[in-house]
Formats: structure tokens, sequence, C-alpha cells
């Protein structure tokens, strides 16, 4: 089954697949500096809480790689350099933070061995590399832990893209979905087009049709009527931040899907890694909300839709953790109560030498 790749490290850079030129034209870019993986996060080049993570990591990597410090003291103070540029791109995925956190662990742990410059180097690329492998590996035990819960045939619905454009492996919400249909479910999966920037009808639907899992397309006002009438068996989407009690920011339209989904009785799943899990905070209210240029909605690819009026793009809202039925993680399943439940796993995670959280 076709699984897309939107990021890759080579020798020469970091290869990226243009998601903004999707679904008509497949274009990479290969970046050589980190201030350009860094404008690749934030003009959404690539974008999925997952995967601009990795970017990041890479981007760290990258712009190790590329200095001309002659000294470790000197790369020092490029690496902190290095890291505040990508931690300026995007304010609400989790997973740029944490990657950061673990580049800078590295870094720190490479200094105290007293690591040479070269060393260092290879040790910071092999452990984006490594974050990447990680992604992916984590991917595919989500879609384990998830696929249990979606119903053996019918329809499902998700939210914005969380398949491999966003994750680098075989996606989050997707993900689950995969692997539900590669278990012999028999599942038809209901995208809405995820107004302003349309990643579910440019991704999400291509990444679906190409991975030949049966799909239909609606428009976002559609959602009620299909959750009413449609016989829907569960919604699944990604996350981008998961606060401590359970409150889950995504991709804008979430919160309202949700509240219709608790309506008509439809359960309603969040499937993230560990990584997305922001337990320094109390609840959603403190998750900050990117606002994203008032020109992704008054133009769809450059062409004017609207007249020359303001227009507001919070790019994220916050689902409150009483319309989420359970939360599908790489170590398990999270359940009510959120704030005991998510803390145990997090916990796990670490246990085994991951420390996911901020």
């Amino acid at each position: 089954m076709y699984v897309a790749q939107p990021i890759e490290w080579i020798d020469d850079g970091v290869v990226i697949l243009d998601q903004r030129r999707l679904p008509t034209e497949e274009v990479h870019h290969t970046f050589r500096d980190y201030r350009e993986v860094a404008r690749a996060i934030r003009e959404m080049v690539i974008r999925g809480a997952p995967a601009i993570g990795v970017a990041a990591a890479m981007g760290v990597a990258l712009g190790v790689q590329n200095s001309r410090a002659a000294t470790v003291e000197a790369l020092r103070g490029e690496f902190a350099e290095i890291c505040e540029t990508l931690a300026q791109t995007r304010p609400t995925a989790v997973d740029l933070f944490w990657a950061l956190e673990r580049m800078k662990r590295r870094f720190t742990a490479l200094l105290t061995e007293k690591t040479g410059l070269d060393e260092i180097r290879r040790a910071l690329v092999a452990e984006a590399i490594q974050i990447h492998a990680e992604k992916k590996a984590t991917d595919e035990a989500i879609g384990r832990y998830g696929a249990a819960f979606l119903p053996a045939e019918g329809q499902v619905m998700t939210q914005c893209n969380a398949g491999a454009l966003a994750t680098g492996g075989i996606g989050t919400a997707l993900g689950v979905i995969r692997v539900a249909f590669e278990q012999g479910k028999k599942l038809h999966v209901l995208v809405p087009e995820t107004r302003p920037y349309l990643q579910g009808a440019r991704l999400t639907a291509w990444e679906l049709h190409r991975g030949g899992i049966p799909l239909t397309l609606i428009t976002d006002n559609m959602v009620g009527h299909f959750l009413k009438t449609g016989k829907v068996g569960a919604v699944v989407t990604g996350a981008d931040r998961v606060a401590a009690n359970g409150d889950a920011a995504n991709k804008i339209g979430t919160y309202p899907i949700a509240v219709l989904a608790k309506e008509n009785n439809v359960p309603f799943y969040i499937a993230a890694p560990i990584s997305t899990l922001d337990l320094s905070i109390a609840s959603g209210e403190r998750i900050p909300i990117e606002e994203r240029p008032a020109s992704e909605v008054t133009h769809i690819q450059g062409v004017r839709i609207a007249p020359d009026v303001p227009a507001a793009h919070p790019a994220f809202d916050v689902t409150p953790a009483r319309y989420i039925t359970a939360i599908f993680t790489e170590r398990g399943v999270a359940k009510p109560p959120y704030s005991e439940s998510l803390a145990a796993l997090a916990a796990s995670a670490q246990t085994v030498g991951t420390l996911s959280i901020r």
C-alpha cells in the first residue's frame, strides 16, 4: 500500500515534499541550510505535528553539519541560534519543541563528554535520523492500538490530515484507519475538506486514494448532516498538543466535529504520540493558538475568493476532554480521567528511556 514520504535526510541536505503543491504536483525540494528548513516549516511546505518535529531535528543537524565554527565553543553559540530560529516557526505543535529539546540534550551530552567537532556533527545527524525512525515505529504502534476501536465495517470520519504526510510514518489518525483496513475491516472514510487550507481535500483525500482506501470528500458544513444520518461508526483525528487533562488542540474545525459526534452518540478518538502530550499545562486554555495570514482565508492558491475585508484564521481549536472517548498513543490507550491515564502513559515512556514531555 502506498505510503507518502514527506521528508528524508540525504548527504546533500533535507529533502521535503512540498505539500502546498499537492494533489496536482509532487515536487521535492532539497534544503541545504537550516534557515531554509525553518522557512519550509513556517510556510507549510511541510506540516503536521510529528513531521514538523522531524523537520526541526533535521534542521538542527543540518545547521551543525554546515557550521563553519572552528571550535566547540564557537559551535555552542551557533547551536543556540539554530534552535531558536527553528523554535520561532510554529507555536502550537508541541512536537516541534519536543524535538528541539531532544537535540539540545544530545548536544549537551556530547559537550559533557568533550566530544570533538566532527563527532558532534555526526552524532546530531544520527540523532535526527533516529527521531525519524522512531516516529515511523510510533505510528505503527498507534495504528495497532487504535484499529481495535474502529468498527468492523461502515463509515468513519477524520479531520485535516493526520497521515503519512503529517508524520513521516504511516500517520496517526490515518495510520489507525490504514491498519484497520489492512486487518480486513471494511471501512469507508468521510473526509471534510478542512477550510481554509484544504488539508482534507488536498492531502487526506490524496493519501487515501493513493492507498486504495475508499473515501468520500465532503465540505466542512456537511459534517453535522453525516454524523446525524450517515451511520458514522467513529471519528478519529490527530492532535498538535494535548494538555494534562486531555484537552486537545487540532486543526481548526475539530472542536465542532467533536461536539456533533457527542450529540449523535458517535465515539470521538484522538490518535497522537506521547511526544504530543504537554503535561506541563493543566488544560487546553493554556495552549497557544497560531493565527495564520488572513490571505489564506480570502484566497485559494493565490486566487481571491472574497472581497478585501478583514479575515480571521486561527489555525487550531481546542476540544475539551469531555468530548474525547479515548486517546491512542504508542504506549497504549488513555481513557478518562485523562489526568491519570495520560500521566501513566507518559511515565511508562520515560521508563524505556524516552523523555517525551516538556
